[in-house]
């Protein structure tokens, strides 16, 4: 049983507003969720009730059209967005949203050329089956291996926990694919009879952030819990992550839920929050910046408001620490700026992207 690091809301230490500047890059984005730098500067923003806004390089905004039909409402909408690896050559830019259809809704995945201020040639990569009702726990993040390989997060939908520990459906799943959606030979469920082959792991509740360790090359995935609970996974091909025969969390009226925190056959997280923080946006911070931050795993927090860090030895969490507090904002998704600096976006109404960067250099 892997050691693990359980965080009980007393062990964080604030880092000082010093150590950063906050550059307001855009405000007056409502629910902004997912975000992209382009080759040239520019930024591409989903914002959840289906619009994509480009943020041009002179502050103003164009909005790209051609998206597909997008069931917005609760915690549906359009959601993450990825550049294909090879996007300088390709244009192709995937999206995941939630996607109407018989039963209700379900977490889906397309990819669409994006040429000037338009979406052409969408195709369809990756539907969530079975579709369910209500409008929780879509997900959902992508993510591309350094193979090229697609991962996509899923969430169980809520009311349909108990899907997320049967392989013969998508829901609670983390989906590998090719990028043009084809299932790869190798998926640890490929030959199994009545497993959905696109399926890699199971047992998850609702996973909102995911990020490609940066020396291992392998996915690491963060999701929340139920009333406390949230995890911090190294995700294994075919491992089964417990939800909700497992869990730290308890059930929101309160009481337990499955057979505990721990069983021999399923996968322990390596970092949990009790009471939760209600975790998304995650990435490994690789840049120049600041050299203190290199390699630490940085992951926004919805409930705290704040901007978490987490200090890693190994695939070992040794501090945590805490950013942002200042904002008292929803931080919804995190991406390193080409520049080395990092995009927040704050999820709200009147969301912002914000970007942190070096403090600026004393004068003399």
């Amino acid at each position: 049983m892997r050691t693990l690091l359980l965080l009980l809301g007393l062990l964080a230490t604030p880092l000082t507003a010093a150590e950063y500047r906050i550059e307001t890059l855009a405000d007056g984005l409502h629910h902004p969720w997912g975000l992209v730098e382009l080759p040239n500067g520019e930024l591409l923003i989903g914002e959840r009730r289906g619009r994509l806004l480009r943020l041009n390089a002179d502050g103003s905004r164009t909005t790209i059209d051609g998206l597909p039909d997008i069931k917005a409402g609760g915690q549906g909408g359009l959601l993450d967005l990825a550049l294909h690896p090879d996007f300088t050559d390709n244009l192709w830019l995937y999206f995941s949203y939630s996607q109407p259809g018989p039963g209700g809704a379900g977490t889906a995945v397309a990819r669409a050329k994006l040429t000037g201020n338009r979406l052409i040639d969408t195709q369809s990569i990756f539907e969530q089956y079975p579709k369910t009702s209500g409008g929780a726990h879509f997900g959902s993040r992508l993510a591309f291996d350094p193979q090229g390989y697609l991962f996509i997060t899923t969430g169980e939908r809520y009311h349909s926990r108990d899907m997320a520990q049967q392989l013969d459906n998508h829901l609670g799943k983390i989906i590998r694919l090719h990028d043009d959606g084809r299932v790869p030979k190798d998926n640890p469920f490929v030959e199994r009879r009545y497993a959905l082959p696109a399926v890699w792991s199971y047992g998850h509740r609702n996973i909102q952030g995911a990020a490609i360790h940066p020396q291992s090359g392998v996915l690491w995935a963060q999701e929340h819990g139920p009333r406390g609970g949230d995890e911090v996974n190294i995700i294994k091909p075919g491992a089964n992550y417990g939800w909700p025969v497992v869990t730290f969390g308890q059930e929101y009226s309160g009481g337990a839920i499955g057979q505990g925190s721990h069983h021999p056959d399923m996968e322990d997280p390596i970092w949990v929050w009790v009471p939760s923080i209600a975790p998304s946006g995650m990435l490994f911070y690789t840049g120049s910046q600041f050299p203190q931050w290199q390699d630490s795993l940085f992951i926004g927090a919805l409930k705290a408001r704040k901007l978490v860090r987490l200090t890693l030895d190994g695939e070992q969490v040794t501090q945590e620490q805490h950013l942002l507090d200042e904002l008292g904002s929803r931080i919804r998704t995190l991406v390193q700026a080409r520049d080395g600096g990092i995009y927040v976006l704050t999820d709200a109404s009147n969301g912002k992207l914000l970007k942190l960067v070096a403090p600026a250099s004393p004068e003399g």
